[in-house]
């Protein structure tokens, strides 16, 4: 099995890379053959218009063909203003949320709960 993982603003590099390099194509070919494709911290950096259009045709071509995991601390009622376009962004969401399990995740992030705990541990003591 192959994933793909990306931080969203590392995904919006990649394209930009891609396109200047006139390759965009393949890139989303390399996409679409992953069996699972994940994109996390999605609605953390703005999206320029032509994001916006190129992650439409990703996963329009995923759809109901491969996994596509999407990691968001944005609600998603707030989606579509983040999207911008509302066509567009109608578009994404149907793509998305069709045959989609969406887990709502609670409680504190398990960074700061880390955190805490080895703040909480005597000196000298190491967690194994």
């Amino acid at each position: 099995m192959e994933a793909r993982c990306f931080r969203l603003p590392r995904l919006i590099d990649e394209l930009a890379r891609y396109s200047a390099l006139q390759r965009r194509s393949a890139f989303f070919r390399q996409l679409n053959r992953a069996d699972l494709l994940l994109v996390d911290d999605f609605g953390i950096a703005p999206l320029p218009d032509t994001l916006v259009r190129d992650l439409l045709e990703i996963l329009d071509d995923r759809y109901d063909r491969r996994s596509t995991l999407i990691t968001s601390q944005l609600p998603l009622d707030q989606w579509h203003a983040y999207l911008g376009d509302r066509t567009l962004a109608d578009a994404i969401l149907d793509r998305l949320i069709h045959n989609a399990y969406k887990l709502t995740l609670k409680g504190e992030s398990m960074r700061k709960q880390r955190s805490a705990a080895s703040r909480s541990r005597p000196a000298g003591k190491r967690s194994s």
